[in-house]
């Protein structure tokens, strides 16, 4: 009745309903480009079809200081958290010692959006318990509202066998939950892993046993992409929908991955955004980009010091600094960057300490203010000296951040 009397009043005034804006973001695992690009996936393709494909890099910058393991806990985190291992400190999948100073998605928007509802559905519990870091202290007792996960641990419903069929039963039961958990309950931002594509990529590499898993992969993502419709068509709200890998697969056997080879860092990203943005287009993106991307999406402005650490930029939208280069010389920084929207001006920061990584605070300080089409500054630190810096560049509609290190 409420609902019904705000859309009377807003008829009779004139005034516009905005929808509501809700994301789903899923990850599969260890899927590279080069093969999901020839398979027959009509789902993905029916995804692709309402909005785009691109091309992604997981692992970091290779040979830099960002460069991460192919692993599958370190590029679910990189996907979580917009950072690189060298942040989030998540290297293998024993996931010891999380660092948690570096916000996941999930605690950014029940920081800012306390009262909408999250939900994360899993075969694997450390998902949602060590990377997300549900309940936890040191997370700031962010909680999950809705939860399926843990189905690994349960060997009376899903008895393991040693061909790991089990695992995609309980992929097939994930992607059930998710799917009538969004069209009846439609969480605000939810996160769905599907697993199997992985171990069949152990088992047997390269092989026609892979190629099922990713078609049977293909099915389970339809039943999900089938409920956000339900819920755009029934409810005209708004979704976001995003599908992405963790890592790609070795080139000799498709069977391992953890290395920095071309196809163990080929990875990609689909969403239902037509249009994605200028850096998008121009660039190689990265599993990083995802986590601004959809906070974008859902409105959810990144706080100060999330801004300031994510190694991310957005695919939708206006984009005024990117792919930043950092060089130190006679006790200047050389600083160049990309303007793929030029305009405004481009705030360039600058700190010699990394104790944000401890939970501290960087001083940062303001050492220059130009044009974001100059593209380039160079800027004194000798009063500064150190052989570590943080640079900020704070554009009009976004942040990124480099380092420079002493070699």
């Amino acid at each position: 009745m409420n609902r019904i009397l705000t859309i009377c009043l807003a008829l009779l005034t004139g005034t516009a309903i905005a929808q509501q804006r809700k994301a789903v973001f899923i990850i599969v695992d260890g899927i590279s480009a080069d093969v999901l690009e020839t398979q027959p996936v009509p789902h993905l393709k029916s995804i692709i079809q309402s909005g785009s494909y691109l091309r992604a890099y997981v692992g970091g910058e290779k040979g830099g200081y960002t460069q991460t393991p192919t692993i599958s806990a370190v590029g679910y985190n990189s996907v979580l958290t917009g950072t690189w291992v060298n942040k989030h400190n998540v290297w293998d999948n024993d996931i010891k010692e999380p660092n948690y100073h570096y916000w996941t998605i999930f605690r950014t928007f029940k920081s800012h959006f306390p009262q909408k509802k999250t939900a994360i559905y899993s075969s694997w519990e450390d998902n949602r318990t060590k990377l997300v870091g549900d309940r936890l202290e040191a997370t700031g007792n962010l909680a999950i509202d809705i939860k399926a996960d843990g189905f690994e641990l349960d060997t009376v419903r899903f008895p393991h066998d040693r061909k790991k069929a089990y695992m995609e039963r309980i992929d097939a039961h994930v992607a059930d939950v998710a799917a009538q958990s969004l069209r009846d309950q439609a969480p605000d931002l939810s996160w769905v892993y599907l697993e199997y594509t992985d171990d069949m990529g152990h088992m047997y590499g390269d092989s026609p046993e892979f190629i099922s898993s990713i078609q049977k992969m293909d099915e389970k993502v339809g039943k999900i992409w089938k409920a956000v419709q339900y819920r755009q068509q029934r409810f005209k709200e708004e979704w976001l929908i995003v599908i992405t890998t963790d890592h790609g697969r070795d080139e000799q056997t498709g069977k391992h991955h953890g290395g920095q080879s071309f196809r163990e860092r080929s990875g990609w990203i689909i969403f239902n955004i037509k249009q994605p943005n200028t850096y998008a287009k121009m660039s190689y993106p990265g599993v990083v980009d995802i986590m601004p991307t959809i906070a974008r999406f859902l409105q959810l402005p990144l706080p100060q010091h999330v801004a300031r650490e994510s190694d991310g930029v957005a695919l939708s939208g206006k984009v005024s600094v990117a792919h930043p280069q950092v060089q130190h010389y006679n006790g200047t920084l050389d600083i160049s960057w990309v303007s793929p929207d030029p305009g405004g001006q481009v705030k360039i920061w600058v700190a010699a300490t990394n104790a944000y990584k401890t939970g501290g605070t960087d001083e940062y300080r303001l050492l220059a203010e130009v044009p974001a089409a100059q593209r380039h500054a160079v800027v004194s630190v000798k009063d500064l000296p150190s052989k570590f810096y943080k640079v900020v560049l704070e554009g009009k509609e976004n942040t990124v951040n480099r380092w420079w290190l002493e070699k």
